[in-house]
């Protein structure tokens, strides 16, 4: 059998103890459903894959606080308006935080939803990484994450770079660190993580059988596994088409795409330095500060991803040593920073029509600052940045009441800002349908969730 591993102990894993995540097959369906080699096969036969769309989501793990950076209440008393400014952007009329000037100065290529309406309330990326309520009832094996829906229904641009990739760090809080996985769908969908426990350390599912992926170019040592995989399976009939489309599948691990694209050395310095510079410490139970990883995602799109999931720092800041002020004077510059390269990077390549970006985290913060100087959890409201994928930019959608206690005008939901993405995609999110085990059809969003039509 030729299979990449996650880490071991995955307490999320299946209940014959193999990972759910940072897991890829490469060959037959020993464990059930079809291998990757299959779907290649399959998606052969219809044509996907003709078209490169992609979707860049970055989750900024602990619930970054909504009226600190997007919506700001300057006329609200001291105790709710905080320590920041407003400040005025490109576009007239839209005031963001004085610490984000890069961004204000590109506001004519973003759009900012000030009113996400149904945050769970949890402490997990679940929710922005599915678009679903961690509690929702769920089919069996699980809802997919939202690159799974497009890894299934898009397809592979090319063989060598899986279309669904994570640069997503494991976190103390183990919820922050997991990019989700295929659910009730074949696992071949489930996220490809790219990055490992430490900063810049080589991740553990790029290792086949302790082959590291700078010995891959051993073809010697891979044709004894498969040689191996072949003599374990024959008897099982299960071996029509492998020769042509596990060789196809082999590419993803032997293709130099997916290593050049994770590799900086080889982006110009001057481009590299727009993004600033990462910091790989990690913040306590948080993500490292790895900006870096921005740019990273648009290479890996660049070489053939259509959804990538990434990680960033650590938002929850309302402790007893009051760093809410503080943290954000320290943060939001480099946030700021990171998001204008990236936005900018996409516009100067042409990939702004076809990439879309969203930036949130799994809930909002009070307004009424706490005795610490800080905000708690909040989860009546929340908001999020969007850029790229042909949506109207340039605009502020809903509007939330003047303590930004809640939403006043077009309240929006997690499902909604999914369904939008998948449509920047091209993907109909009520017509594309998967059938679940059970042979329930199984859609990307609820029925009766529609994209946000103010963004096409």
């Amino acid at each position: 059998m030729l299979t990449i591993y996650g880490r071991s102990g995955n307490k999320s894993g299946f209940c014959d103890g193999v990972s759910r995540r940072g897991f890829l097959r490469v060959g037959g369906a020993l464990m059930g459903g079809l291998s990757l080699a299959n779907i290649l096969e399959m998606e052969a036969l219809v044509g996907i894959g003709s078209s490169h769309k992609a979707i860049i989501n970055i989750y900024l793990p602990g619930g970054p606080s909504h009226l600190d950076m997007w919506d700001l209440k300057p006329d609200a008393p001291s105790e709710i308006r905080g320590e920041f400014n407003p400040i005025s952007t490109a576009v007239p009329g839209i005031q963001i935080c004085e610490h984000f000037p890069r961004v204000a100065k590109l506001m004519d290529k973003f759009a900012i939803i000030r009113s996400i309406s149904d945050s769970d309330g949890r402490h997990d990326c679940f929710q922005c990484m599915t678009g679903r309520k961690f509690g929702d009832r769920a089919p069996n094996g699980g809802w997919p994450s939202g690159g799974a829906w497009v890894s299934r229904l898009a397809g592979p641009v090319n063989q060598a770079v899986p279309p669904n990739l994570a640069l997503m760090y494991t976190t103390g809080n183990r919820t922050w660190g997991e990019p989700g996985t295929a659910g009730f769908m074949n696992i071949a969908h489930s996220p490809f993580n790219l990055v490992g426990r430490k900063a810049r350390e080589a991740p553990d599912n790029m290792v086949l059988k302790g082959i590291t992926l700078e010995r891959l170019q051993d073809r010697d040592l891979l044709r004894a596994s498969l040689d191996q995989f072949r003599r374990d399976t024959d008897a099982t009939a299960k071996m029509r088409g492998f020769d042509a489309y596990s060789e196809q599948a082999l590419g993803i691990l032997t293709d130099s795409k997916l290593g050049d694209a994770l590799d900086l050395s080889k982006e110009d310095p001057k481009i590299v330095e727009r993004y600033g510079k990462s910091i790989e410490k990690f913040q306590r139970d948080g993500a490292p500060k790895m900006i870096e990883n921005f740019c990273i995602a648009r290479r890996l799109v660049e070489a053939g991803a259509r959804y990538v999931a990434l990680n960033y720092s650590r938002w929850d800041w309302h402790g007893g040593d009051g760093m809410n002020f503080p943290r954000s004077r320290e943060e939001f510059p480099l946030l700021d920073q990171g998001l204008a390269a990236l936005i900018t990077d996409l516009h100067e390549r042409g990939l702004d029509r076809d990439v879309s970006v969203v930036v949130w985290g799994e809930f909002g913060r009070t307004p009424k600052i706490n005795k610490n100087n800080s905000r708690d959890h909040w989860p009546r409201v929340n908001a999020c940045l969007l850029a790229g994928g042909g949506m109207g930019r340039g605009q502020v959608i809903g509007e939330t009441n003047k303590y930004a206690e809640y939403a006043v005008k077009r309240p929006v939901k997690f499902q909604e800002i999914f369904a939008t993405l998948y449509h920047s995609l091209g993907l109909n999110a009520h017509r594309d349908r998967i059938f679940d085990g059970s042979g329930t059809p199984r859609y990307p969003v609820d029925s009766g969730i529609e994209p946000i039509r103010e963004l096409l």
